[in-house]
């Protein structure tokens, strides 16, 4: 019989057969030793744990178990009393030193209820990630609330200097000093109403549009840009659907701030192709109301640039991050987030020497009744 000590949910009966215990302990490796010695249940996170398959160990004395579960095991048999949360180190088959927390129980185990030894593991570097991140997720919320008050007071006395600095250059404007100061407000300016974007930016406000005519409106935009650097526009727009669920001018401010990013990669005399395509739904995906799923639409933004050295692909959409001498690392990261909210996806594949293409994807509304 199994009393109450297996359980990491709470108090077990006294009754709960060894199939429950497992259940209880999805989480955990479990380990069950019979009076012989023989392990006799290895689960799956066990293996995973200890580095040893199921068949090395199951039906093997605990000689086939690293030593330190050895020395665990055998003192619950000796002493008769569990083995309560010790720490204890996995070195053998393993890849790297894993610490695990062991609990044991001495119980009777199988129809003879003969005693035998339940033994539970937890990841202890598992449990510690976990917390990291999650104070490391503390750590930004509070920094990002901080950085959004910063910025709003930054920006309240920007206005006032700008003011200023204007006044100066209308009684003055042969002043090199004040056309300086005015250009480097302006400059500071706009990295702190990107760093509000980012930090918190206003919620879409959703409506029916098509996203070609977004795209075409972005490309028009920056069509100054494309002319000052001899960049030839190519347009692909080959999906036969492009109505999606979206705020038109974020939606805008994403795909301009991708445009622009393919115009600074490519200089002089680069090759800018804008494409479109439907992506169809899994096969025999149904929406609620018998209503077929209506897939979505991908929109590629591929340059001819010097493309994206591989150890920067992975932190190309970090907050800050950036290789430009002048960038302020928020503008991938603000179009990320924009995408994000409207249910989509964006990605990057670049080659060196041969450019770099983003896509992005997003859910098609519903076909109307």
């Amino acid at each position: 019989m199994l009393n109450s000590r297996v359980s990491e949910t709470g108090p077990v009966p006294e009754e709960l057969s060894l199939a429950e215990v497992l259940r209880h302990s999805l989480a955990s490796g479990v380990v069950v030793v019979d009076e012989r010695k023989k392990v006799i249940v290895f689960n799956r996170e066990a293996s995973a744990l200890t580095h040893f398959r199921a068949y090395q160990v199951l039906n093997h004395t605990i000689d086939a178990l690293p030593i330190s579960l050895q020395q665990v095991i055998l003192e619950t048999f000796a002493t008769g009393q569990p083995v309560n949360e010790r720490q204890v180190l996995l070195r053998e088959l393993a890849p790297a030193e894993v610490r695990v927390q062991v609990r044991t129980s001495l119980d009777q185990i199988g129809e003879e209820q003969k005693p035998g030894v339940i033994l539970l593991l937890n990841d202890l570097n598992r449990n510690r990630e976990i917390e990291m991140n999650l104070r490391r997720l503390d750590r930004l919320a509070s920094v990002g609330i901080l950085t959004a008050g910063i910025a709003h007071e930054i920006k309240n006395a920007l206005v006032a200097m700008k003011t200023f600095t204007e006044l100066l250059l209308e009684r003055n404007k042969d002043s090199e000093i004040a056309s300086n100061v005015g250009h480097e407000i302006q400059r500071i300016d706009s990295l702190i109403s990107q760093v509000l974007k980012y930090a918190g930016p206003a919620k879409p406000a959703f409506s029916r549009l098509h996203l070609h005519e977004v795209v075409q409106n972005s490309l028009r935009l920056v069509q100054h840009q494309f002319d000052t650097h001899n960049i030839e526009l190519v347009r692909s727009f080959s999906s036969a659907r492009d109505e999606v669920s979206g705020d038109e001018r974020q939606l805008e401010q994403a795909f301009i701030n991708l445009l622009l990013n393919a115009v600074e990669a490519m200089k002089e005399k680069g090759k800018l192709t804008v494409a479109s395509e439907l992506i169809p739904p899994p096969s025999g995906a149904a929406a609620s109301n018998n209503e077929r799923q209506p897939g979505q639409i991908c929109v590629t933004v591929k340059d001819s640039g010097a493309g994206i050295p591989p150890e920067n692909l992975s932190h190309l959409f970090d907050p800050f991050f950036t290789t430009k001498p002048e960038g302020t690392g928020l503008g991938l990261a603000i179009t990320r987030r924009i995408i994000q909210e409207h249910s989509g996806a964006i990605d990057v594949r670049s080659e060196l020497n041969k450019g770099t293409l983003f896509s992005v994807a997003l859910p098609l509304a519903p076909a109307k009744l």
